[in-house]
Order: C-alpha cells, then sequence, then structure tokens
C-alpha cells in the first residue's frame, strides 16, 4: 500500500491555529487501535490466506473454467482489502506523526510482514499474463462477472513484454521494503525533522510553517522565508542527492531489466495513457509558457511596482489584497455550498468527511507536510490530510481534497481491484471541485478589486497546476536521462533544476543564490516518478469539461457522477465519449490552456 502524494501547496496542543476546532481523523473505522484484536486477527488470516492462496492456485490458472477463475480472481481480492486496510491503518497513524517512533516502527514491521506474506502471490499476475489471448477471451464470453474485470486483466497484460522471469519477480517483490520504500522513508523522516530558525519567529518552524511565510504580504519575512529554506537544504543537499542518485539508479536497473524503452514509459503503463497522449500535453504547455506564465509574471510584477521579481515573490498575495484569514468553519461552507450549488448529492457525499472524523485538518509537529486523499479500501471510506493554516489557498486545497474524497467513495462500488482510478484521471474530481468553488466566489464578488483578487489567485494556482507540474516533469526526465550516463552531484541535479525554472518562470524573475536546491523538498520525486504530469492533465481535463457543462451539455451532472463512478473500469476514451471529449485530438489540450490565457486577457484589461 502506498499513501497518495500531498499536494503541494501553531497551536502545538490542538493544531487549530486560531481557525476554530479543526478536525482530527479518527481512524477506528479501520481498526480501534495498533494492538486491537481486529489487528492481530487480519494479520493472521492474511498469511493464511496468501499460503492457502498458492497452494491452491500456483501452476494452474491455465486449467481453471470461468466460474473457477472468476472465483480465484475474487479471492485475490479479498486478500487485497485486508492487506490494504492494514497498509491504510499503518501509513495513516504514521503520517499523523512521522517522527514518533513507535508509529514509524508499526508502520515498518506492518510493511515487512506483509511483503512477506504476499511474495507466495507474486505467481499470479506472471501466470495469468502468460494465458492464451484466445482462451482467455473464451472464459470471458462465458462469464459476465469475470468479465468485468477485464480493464485489470488488460491493465496487468500490458505489462506482459516486461515481465521478468518468476524467480527475479519474488526477488524484486521481496526486497522491496528495503529498496525504494527505505530511500522514501528516509527522505520522509528527513523532511519532517527539518526546523527553520527565524529571527521574527520565537521558536523554530517545520517545513510546512516556512512555505507558508512564502505567501506572506511582508516581502520581508517572505524574502527570509526562502534563504532559510535555502541555508536548510543546502545544509542537507548531499543526502538529497544521494536519495536521487540511489532511486534513479534504482529505477534504470529494473528498467532495463524489463526492458522499458524510457524511464516515464513505467508511469504511463500504470497510468492507462498512450505515451503519445502525455507529449502532446507536454508540448502544449511548453509552447503556452509566454502566454501564460510569462505574461502574468510580468503583469504580477507590475502590480507589485517591481521591475523584477524575486523567487520568493511568486506566491505573493497582491499588494491590493487585503490579507485575511479563512476560519474552518466558513472554508466548510464555502465548499459545500459550491458543491450544492452543483448537485446536492456532491455536498451530501462530502459531508461525512466533516462530520465522523474523516479529516485532519490541524498543522502539528512530526505531521507530514501537503496534503491528501487516501482512499484506503473499498470496504471502508477515504481519508483526507490538510494543513490548514486559514489561507484563502488552503480553501482551495480542501474543495481539492474533498473532489478526490467524493470520487472516492463513488468509485468504492465498483470493488477494490476495479476502484482505482489512473492518476490522469484521478485528478479530475479535485479539480473539478476547485473549479466549482472558485466560480461561485467569482459569482459572488461585489467590485472589480475582488473579481481582480479572485481571477489572479485562480491563475496563479492553474499555473502552480499546469506550468510548474510540467516543468517538474522535464526535469525528472532531464535529470534520469542525466543519471543513466553517470552519478550525478549536487550541482549537477542544482543545474537541471534551474534550466527547466527559468524557462517556465520566464523573463519577469531573477533567481536568489540557493534558489538551486528547490528540488530536494519537493515529494513527487522520491515516492513516485513522473507522477506530476497528471495534475496538468486534470487541469486541462476539467478546463474542457467544465466547458461543456458551462456550454449546457444535456445530461452533465448525470454523466458527471457516471464518470466519477467508473472508477478504473473503463479507459479514458469511453469514459469521455459522453462529453465529446477526446484526448488523442493534438487540440484539445489547448482548449484548456486558452481558458487559463482568457482569465490572464480579462486581468489586462483590467488594467486599461
Amino acid at each position: 500500500m502506498t499513501l497518495p502524494l500531498p499536494r503541494p501547496v501553531f497551536d502545538a496542543s490542538t493544531g487549530s491555529g486560531g481557525f476554530g476546532k479543526l478536525p482530527e481523523w479518527d481512524l477506528r473505522d479501520l481498526y480501534p487501535a495498533p494492538d486491537a484484536p481486529e489487528f492481530t486477527r487480519d494479520m493472521g488470516w492474511l498469511e493464511t490466506a496468501c499460503t492457502d492462496f498458492a497452494a491452491r492456485h500456483e501452476g494452474q490458472l491455465a486449467t481453471l473454467d470461468a466460474d473457477a477463475l472468476l472465483a480465484c480472481v475474487q479471492d485475490y481480492e479479498a486478500i487485497d482489502v485486508t492487506a490494504g486496510r492494514i497498509m491504510s491503518y499503518a501509513g495513516l497513524r504514521y503520517y499523523q506523526n512521522t517522527m514518533e517512533s513507535e508509529r514509524a516502527k508499526f508502520m515498518a514491521d506492518a510493511q515487512d510482514r506483509i511483503t512477506a506474506f504476499t511474495t507466495p502471490l507474486v505467481f499470479f499476475s506472471l501466470e495469468f499474463n502468460r494465458l492464451d489471448d484466445a482462451h482467455l477471451d473464451q472464459l470471458l464470453s462465458q462469464n459476465a462477472d469475470l468479465a468485468r474485470y477485464r480493464p485489470v486483466f488488460d491493465r496487468m497484460r500490458a505489462m506482459r513484454p516486461h515481465q521478468l522471469s518468476d524467480e527475479l519477480e519474488r526477488f524484486l517483490h521481496d526486497q522491496s521494503s528495503i529498496g525504494a520504500a527505505a530511500w522514501n522513508r528516509l527522505f520522509d523522516e528527513t523532511m519532517a525533522g527539518l526546523t527553520f530558525a527565524l529571527p521574527f519567529e520565537d521558536e523554530p518552524l517545520n517545513l510546512e510553517a516556512v512555505l507558508n511565510l512564502l505567501t506572506d504580504p511582508d516581502r520581508n519575512r517572505r524574502e527570509a522565508a526562502a534563504r532559510v529554506l535555502a541555508e536548510t537544504f543546502d545544509k542537507h543537499i548531499k543526502l538529497f542527492s544521494r536519495v536521487h542518485n540511489t532511486l534513479a539508479k534504482e529505477k534504470a536497473i529494473e528498467d532495463r531489466w524489463r526492458k522499458m524503452p524510457s524511464p516515464q514509459h513505467g508511469r504511463h503503463l500504470s497510468n492507462h495513457v498512450e505515451p503519445e497522449v502525455v507529449e502532446a500535453l507536454r508540448n502544449a504547455v511548453v509552447a503556452a509558457y509566454p502566454r501564460l506564465s510569462h505574461r502574468y509574471y510580468a503583469l504580477k510584477a507590475k502590480w507589485m511596482g517591481l521591475d523584477r521579481l524575486q523567487v520568493w515573490d511568486r506566491n505573493a498575495p497582491l499588494p491590493m489584497d487585503a490579507p485575511r484569514l479563512v476560519d474552518w468553519d466558513e472554508a466548510r461552507r464555502t465548499v459545500t455550498d459550491a458543491y450544492a450549488a452543483f448537485s446536492p448529492k456532491l455536498a451530501e457525499l462530502a459531508e461525512p468527511f466533516f462530520t465522523q472524523g474523516w479529516i485532519d485538518a490541524g498543522v502539528k509537529p512530526g505531521k507530514a507536510p501537503g496534503a491528501f486523499a487516501h482512499p484506503t479500501v473499498s470496504t471502508v471510506h477515504p481519508y483526507v490530510m490538510l494543513n490548514y493554516l486559514g489561507k484563502p489557498r488552503d480553501v482551495m486545497t480542501l474543495a481539492h481534497e474533498l473532489g478526490h474524497g467524493v470520487h472516492q467513495r463513488l468509485a468504492a462500488a465498483q470493488g477494490e481491484l476495479l476502484s482505482a482510478t489512473p492518476l490522469t484521471l484521478a485528478e479530475t474530481a479535485s479539480v473539478f471541485g476547485e473549479m466549482l468553488t472558485f466560480r461561485k466566489l467569482l459569482d459572488g464578488a461585489k467590485t472589480t478589486a475582488e473579481r481582480r483578487t479572485l481571477l489572479a489567485g485562480k491563475v496563479e494556482d492553474m499555473i502552480n497546476t499546469v506550468v510548474r507540474q510540467i516543468a517538474f516533469y522535464d526535469f525528472e526526465c532531464k535529470l534520469h536521462a542525466a543519471r543513466a550516463e553517470g552519478e550525478l552531484t549536487p550541482d549537477d541535479i542544482n543545474a537541471l533544476w534551474m534550466s527547466v525554472q527559468a524557462e517556465s518562470l520566464g523573463p519577469a524573475f531573477d533567481f536568489m543564490e540557493g534558489y538551486e536546491t528547490f528540488w530536494a523538498y519537493i515529494p513527487h520525486f522520491v515516492h513516485s516518478p513522473f507522477y506530476v504530469y497528471a495534475y496538468a492533465f486534470g487541469d486541462g481535463l476539467v478546463n474542457a469539461l467544465y466547458a461543456a457543462y458551462e456550454d449546457g451539455l444535456p445530461g452533465f451532472e448525470e454523466k458527471y457522477f457516471d464518470l466519477l463512478s467508473a472508477g478504473g473500469s473503463k479507459h479514458h476514451r469511453e469514459l469521455l465519449a459522453p462529453f465529446g471529449l477526446d484526448l488523442s485530438d493534438p487540440a484539445f489540450w489547448d482548449k484548456g490552456l486558452s481558458m487559463i490565457a482568457g482569465f490572464i486577457d480579462e486581468l489586462e484589461a483590467m488594467e486599461d
């Protein structure tokens, strides 16, 4: 089980920070406690179930008729549910306080045991992929319940050209907890343990709190935050370089053995998306840099009365903005009202997150930074993590993560194996939830200044989601290509980072000494290589979906819920056909980028 990646965005006793009572997770829907008999029972069941499954089915898949193969798949799915439930509980407890040794040990021990228990299952996908196509097609035609799993089988069989021997696959599975997972954990614990001393703060701050200062109205405080980040990252840069060098090399070795044509190919396979679709997205965004980020940041420099922007100005509030904090109740009301305006059903699906302990919102010592929605397993419910600091952007983060949560609730009806949505479509409901919230706020704007503030904030969020994430993707592509030529020094990685930053942010920026190390804190590069294009993918897709909604596409609401409820049971072509959308059309991505450009047009017009 891998927890979702945080979305890149103190009263220590309560985590409230003056925003009202912030909710905390109630994990008892997973297990009552770490030492609960239910946890011990499920661990014991899992060990026996895995052993029994292998004893019954290994070497036998080709002999099973349709009914027997269905029973086999359902047994596998039940094992997946229990293993996922255990690791969801262990992982979520750990993310609440990554600095507590007991929680770290509990998660590591659970992962080690589950890895050992499930090693006998490695045969299943390997043997399944050796089934003859005609034989499998015949079985699927004989049993409709088995045929439901075809999308799962298709994704498995897409890996056939890259499948290793049974012995090698077992070895890779067996050592997984001490390979990339161990480096991931080292990165997480190092980041969670960093402290930053600032002259205007009585106590050292954690990473999340310092990143939050980059949106402070006071430019001196923003600069101080940027410089202390650079100073601290530089002190640990050799460790972060070692993490990236090791993970990139490990991936390259496995990719070579699997005959992957590129470092990105495995991600595209897991996302069930064609490489040419991703390449079209990447090329469209890069070509749009001048009319998006370059143009917007030139406008922002003018608003701020600056000839040049510094990196600490990128997410600064506009000088005409009245600084304000949004308490939790207002944030909840804003998002749920926006959801309800689209569909009461959407608001109803979001309600239990607020009332049943499904959100952990406060900033607390040791808590993982960022935000995410974790689906746990299809038999329980999702949990949302935030680090709520009362900024307007935090309200959008709430809207985003609740969108994920609603999506995960709807998709759960597909069952464990079919509910997981490929990353490229997993951002659909989250970005759509943001758009609903933004549009409701924009419609309620009473003055031109308020409208400009909202538009500028949305443009900045979209640039961070589209331009910045594609720049991240290009950085990763360059990093993995360079690592294939040999070990990378910190200076080598720094240079790759700056090459994409200057290109994507544009000529309005100067880059302070030390900014070249800011690649170090991005968790996506460590946890899930090439994940980041999913954000840009989701934004472009949602812009096109929202345009269809605004244009009054008949039955949009029903079609939208059908899309979310499908989970991973359909390919993106089939899911988007009812909306008249085709991601393989090279012009598709320009439609979404034009929406961002249109917002900038409106902002420029306000200057006339």
